[in-house]
């Protein structure tokens, strides 16, 4: 990570703490762990709140082209960087919040096969969480789509109560120590339906 990329993180940081999460942006290991389960031939990648790039640097490493990759970012600062960094990314400007409220992103290939979180569920408003789970399962990702997201702490940051209400399960994938602070990724699904012997 760059010097520059490190100032902008934390400038957005004092703008909004709650937005941002985190006094420093994500460390390569968290990268590859929330990316390790992505192959650039199961279908397009939608990522929120990027910020500096570091998840989307793993995108790419994985072999995700660059049409077949949405980056959701809010914050401005950030949002510019990423358009000048990747120009032939797709950079909407935007809160993830609006999700279920706009097109699909990836309309003419069914949906995104993954969405990749780097957003700070905790430090969010539970209708915000709520309006992001549900924007992305309804509107964005196909059936079978996943949402990774990634926390700091031990359990899955979305609420029981959330995954119940919209049908989804979440299973740990991973924790890397290699992060600061140390982060646990989680695989947010379509609940399976039990199959029922006749």
């Amino acid at each position: 990570m760059s010097v520059g990329d490190a100032l902008v993180f934390l400038r957005a940081w004092l703008r909004d703490p709650r937005q941002i999460g985190a006094v420093a942006p994500s460390g390569p290991a968290l990268a590859r762990l929330i990316t390790s389960r992505i192959d650039h031939l199961d279908g397009p990648v939608i990522e929120l709140g990027p910020g500096t790039g570091v998840f989307t640097r793993a995108l790419l490493k994985r072999g995700v082209p660059q049409h077949r990759l949405a980056l959701i970012e809010a914050d401005p600062e950030f949002a510019g960087k990423l358009s000048r960094r990747y120009p032939g990314l797709r950079v909407l400007r935007m809160d993830a919040a609006q999700l279920g409220q706009t097109g699909q992103l990836f309309d003419d290939e069914n949906g995104a096969s993954a969405v990749v979180s780097g957003l700070p569920m905790l430090s969010l408003a539970p209708e915000q969480v709520k309006a992001i789970v549900h924007g992305a399962f309804d509107r964005q990702l196909r059936h079978d789509g996943v949402f990774y997201q990634f926390t700091y702490g031990l359990r899955c940051p979305l609420r029981p109560a959330l995954l119940d209400q919209l049908g989804l399960e979440a299973h740990l994938i991973g924790r890397t120590w290699r992060n600061l602070p140390p982060a646990s990724v989680f695989r947010i699904s379509r609940r399976q339906r039990a199959h029922v012997e006749a």
